[in-house]
C-alpha cells in the first residue's frame, strides 16, 4: 500500500519528506481484514501498537521519523496524544517531546491535526501556552512552521528545531552567511510564500500594532534586500537582518542602523528621516518571520505577490490595476524578444514586472554571448559592464500611483542595483509633466531618470511622442477619464457620426463606402461618402465627455513607439470583439501591424478581478522594419491551462518521481512552477504559446527575431 493512496483527496501532503522516510513507513503498513473490508494500519514506534492509517496519522508517523532518525530524539522522551487541560476541557496534543532534565515538562509540541496553517497555529499556541512548552511545530506534510514561544502574546518563527544534543540557544545564536540562507531558505524548505508570512505577522502582531502595515513591512523587505546584497558581494559576511539572541531593544537598534545604510545606498524610496516604527517586541516577531527567507532571486514572484497583497489593501485595487502575473510577463518578453540596444518602457508600471523581466531576458543573452552561466545568485552578483549599462540607459517605467512606484523602484534594485529610471508620472496627462518635474521634492528623487527620458522625445518641446523600441504595459481597466483638458489630446476620445446630405456638394471628393475611423479623423471636410443605398454622407466628429483609461492608453503607448517599434498590452477581451470598439480596432490597424492576440484564462487576475483579458501584440508600420501591407497573417492563441483556481490561488505543476509518486515540479531555485501553457519553463515543461509565436515570427520574417533579416 502506498502512502500517496492513503492521503489522496485530503489536505495533507508528503512533499516535505524524503523517499527513504516514505519507504520506511510504507514497510510498516499492516493490512487487516475487517467487516468493512481491507483496512490499513501503521505500527507506531512510540505507542508500540498498530494505528489506523489515516492521512493525519501518516504525517504523524513520518514526522516521528524526522524526530528520531534526523534529530536524534529518543522515543523515551516522547508521548503521543498527550492530554492538555484547559479548565474543565481536555484536548490532546499530537506529539510532545519532554525536557531532558525536567522529564515531565513538555519541551516541543508538534501539531498535525489541523491541516490549515491558521487553524493549526492557533491550536499549537494554545497547547504551548497551557503547558509552557517553548517550542512548537506545525505541519501538514506540504508546509512546516517552527515557533519559539517567548511569552503568551508572542510566538516568533524559528529556522528549525534543535537536535537532541543541542539547546534552543544554539538555534537562536547560530551565525548565518548568504550560503546558509540559500541552503535553508524558508520558502523552499517550508513551502511557504512571502504573502503567507505577512498574513501570519498580521495575525500575530501587525493588525494591532497601530502602524501602517504597508510602510512597516516595506521597510523590512527593503532592509533585508540590502543585507542580502551586502552578503552576496561579501560571502564571508554574517547576515545582520537576524536575531542572534539580541535583546528586543538591541535588535531594533541594529535593524534601524541597517535600514539607514540601505536608505543611503538606495535613495529615493524612503525619506532621509524615515524610521522603523514597530515596537521592539513587534519588530522581533517580524524579523523572526522574515530572517530565513531569501528575497534576492530571479523568481520575483517571491516579493511581488507580497507587495500586491499589501498595496491592494490600500490604493491599487481601487483603480482597477493589478500586478501582472510573472508567467504572463515572461510570455510577453519572450514574444517581443528585446535586444541589448533597444529602449523599453512600461507606461503603467505597477511593480515594474515588465521592465525587470526584460532586464533578465537581455542579461541572459549578454551572459550567453560571453559563455557565462547564470548562477543561483544571478541577480545579486556583479555582472559585465554591458548589463549595468543596459539597465541605466535603456529601461524605463512610469506609474501614477506613488506607492506602486516605490515598490517598482525597490524591485528594480533586485535587477539593477538601484540604478533605476522609474518615475512617478501620470502617463495620460503628459501636458502637466513640465509642471511636475519643477517640483523640488519630485526632482530630488526622479531627476536623473527624467533627464534620460527627455532625450528620447521626438520633439524636444513636447512630451507626447517618444522613440521607444518596445512598450509592454497592463493599463488599469477600471475608471473613466472625465477631464476635458486631457480628453481633448486624444483621437480615440472622439466618436464619428455620418450626417445625411441631399446631394454631394459641388467640387466635393466623393468616395464610395463608409469611412473607417482613421479616415474620418483625417477628413478635412472635402470628402463626402456615398453609401450603398446611394445616399451621401459627411463625417462629423464628437468629443466624448468620458473615456475608459485603457483605450486612451492604447493611443498614448503608440505615441511612445518609434516607427518599427513593438508593443504588448493587456486589454479586456471586449475590446477585440465589441461592436462599440470598432473604431479602436480600426485605429490600431491603421498605425500598426497586428502581430498576435493571446487570450488569457479568466482566472489569471483572480482573486482581484474575473475580467477576461487578452494580450495584443503590434508593430508600428515602418518602411524598413515593418513595411505597410494590406493583407498579412496574424498569430492567434488561447491559454488553456487556468494557472489559478477559481479562488485565485496558483495551481502548480507536479511530476512523477522514480517510485511513481506525484511530487511538485521545482525550478532551479527550488520554487514551485505554476501550471500554464504560455512558454517552456527552463526546459522543464512543454513548449507553449511563446515558442509557437517564435516559429511564426521567423516564418513571417518579422524583424525582431534572430533568424529573420533586420530589413526586407
Amino acid at each position: 500500500m502506498k502512502l500517496t493512496d492513503i492521503i489522496k483527496g485530503s489536505e495533507y501532503d508528503l512533499s516535505l519528506f524524503t523517499e527513504a522516510q516514505i519507504s520506511e513507513l510504507e514497510s510498516r503498513i499492516v493490512e487487516r481484514q475487517t467487516k468493512k473490508g481491507v483496512e490499513y494500519y501503521i505500527t507506531c514506534v512510540v505507542r508500540k501498537k498498530d494505528i489506523k492509517a489515516t492521512p493525519e496519522e501518516v504525517v504523524h508517523q513520518l514526522y516521528l521519523l524526522v524526530l528520531t532518525n534526523d534529530l536524534g530524539y529518543p522515543v523515551s522522551r516522547m508521548e503521543l496524544e498527550y492530554e492538555v487541560t484547559f479548565g474543565r476541557e481536555k484536548k490532546r496534543a499530537d506529539i510532545v517531546i519532554f525536557d531532558k532534565q525536567q522529564t515531565t515538562s513538555p519541551y516541543i509540541i508538534v501539531e498535525v491535526k489541523k491541516p490549515k496553517l491558521k487553524d493549526g497555529k492557533e491550536q499549537l499556541k494554545s497547547y504551548c501556552n497551557a503547558t509552557g512548552a517553548p517550542i512548537g511545530v506545525w505541519s501538514n506534510g506540504h508546509q512546516i512552521s517552527y515557533y519559539h514561544r517567548k511569552d503568551p502574546n508572542y510566538f516568533e518563527d524559528l529556522s528549525g528545531i534543535p537536535r537532541a544534543d543541542q539547546k534552543l540557544s544554539h538555534i537562536l545564536s547560530e551565525r548565518w552567511k548568504i550560503a546558509d540562507l540559500i541552503k535553508k531558505d524558508k520558502l523552499v524548505n517550508e513551502r511557504k510564500s512571502l504573502k503567507d508570512l505577512i498574513l501570519e505577522m498580521e495575525d500575530e502582531v501587525l493588525a494591532n500594532a497601530g502602524v501602517d502595515v504597508f510602510e512597516e513591512v516595506f521597510k523590512l523587505i527593503f532592509t533585508k534586500l540590502f543585507d542580502e546584497m551586502e552578503s552576496g558581494r561579501k560571502p564571508d559576511r554574517n547576515l545582520e537582518f537576524r536575531n542572534y539572541g539580541d535583546t528586543e531593544t538591541e535588535l531594533k537598534d541594529k535593524l534601524q542602523a541597517l535600514f539607514d545604510k540601505a536608505k543611503e545606498k538606495w535613495q529615493g524610496v524612503f525619506t532621509d528621516d524615515a524610521k522603523l516604527l514597530l515596537t521592539p517586541s513587534h519588530l522581533s516577531v517580524c524579523v523572526a518571520s522574515l530572517q530565513d527567507v531569501k528575497l534576492f532571486n530571479s523568481n520575483l514572484d517571491v516579493v511581488d505577490e507580497a507587495f500586491e497583497y499589501l498595496i491592494n489593501k490600500s490604493s491599487k485595487g481601487e483603480k482597477g490595476q493589478y500586478f501582472t502575473p510573472r508567467y504572463v510577463i515572461d510570455m510577453c518578453v519572450k514574444m517581443l524578444n528585446p535586444k541589448v540596444d533597444e529602449k523599453m518602457i512600461d507606461t503603467a508600471a505597477g511593480s515594474c514586472g515588465f521592465p525587470v523581466h526584460t532586464i533578465f531576458h537581455v542579461w541572459e543573452n549578454i551572459l550567453k554571448s560571453k559563455d557565462l552561466n547564470r548562477s543561483h545568485l544571478f541577480t545579486l552578483e556583479e555582472k559585465p559592464a554591458e548589463c549595468t549599462d543596459y539597465v541605466q540607459d535603456n529601461v524605463f517605467a512610469i506609474d501614477f500611483d506613488e506607492k506602486a512606484v516605490r515598490v517598482a523602484r525597490t524591485l528594480n534594485l533586485i535587477a539593477g542595483d538601484g540604478q533605476t529610471n522609474v518615475m512617478h508620472l501620470n502617463t495620460l496627462d503628459y501636458e502637466r509633466w513640465d509642471e511636475t518635474v519643477k517640483d523640488e521634492i519630485w526632482s530630488d528623487t526622479y531627476s536623473e531618470g527624467w533627464k534620460k527620458l527627455k532625450k528620447l522625445r521626438t520633439d524636444k518641446n513636447s512630451n507626447r511622442d517618444f522613440n521607444f523600441d518596445i512598450i509592454m504595459a497592463n493599463p488599469p481597466f477600471a475608471g473613466d477619464i472625465k477631464e476635458s483638458r486631457i480628453l481633448a489630446k486624444y483621437d480615440l476620445s472622439r466618436s464619428v457620426s455620418l450626417e445625411k446630405l441631399k446631394n454631394a456638394p459641388q467640387g466635393a471628393n466623393v468616395v464610395a463606402g463608409e469611412p473607417t475611423f482613421p479616415e474620418a479623423l483625417n477628413n478635412n471636410g472635402e470628402t463626402v461618402y456615398q453609401m450603398s443605398d446611394g445616399t451621401f454622407r459627411k463625417t462629423k466628429l464628437k468629443q466624448a465627455s468620458n473615456m475608459n483609461r485603457d483605450i486612451l492608453f492604447v493611443e498614448r503607448n503608440l505615441d511612445f513607439l518609434k516607427p518599427g517599434g513593438r508593443m504588448a498590452i493587456v486589454l479586456p477581451q471586449g475590446r477585440f470583439n465589441n461592436s462599440s470598439d470598432k473604431s479602436l480596432r480600426e485605429y490600431i490597424a491603421d498605425r500598426c501591424r497586428i502581430l498576435a492576440v493571446v487570450g488569457l484564462h479568466g482566472n489569471v487576475f483572480k482573486p482581484h478581478t474575473g475580467t477576461k483579458t487578452s494580450v495584443l501584440f503590434v508593430q508600428k508600420w515602418d518602411e524598413e522594419l515593418c513595411p505597410k501591407v494590406d493583407d498579412y497573417n496574424i498569430f492567434f492563441a488561447t491559454m488553456q491551462e487556468p494557472s489559478k483556481d477559481n479562488s485565485g490561488d496558483k495551481i502548480y505543476r507536479n511530476t512523477i518521481d522514480e517510485d511513481g509518486n506525484n511530487v511538485p515540479l521545482l525550478d532551479s531555485h527550488g520554487h514551485l512552477i505554476v501550471k500554464h501553457d504560455l512558454f517552456n519553463h527552463d526546459g522543464k515543461t512543454p513548449n507553449g504559446i511563446a515558442e509557437a509565436f517564435a516559429e511564426f515570427a521567423k516564418k513571417e520574417r518579422l524583424s525582431f527575431f534572430v533568424d529573420a533579416p533586420l530589413t526586407r
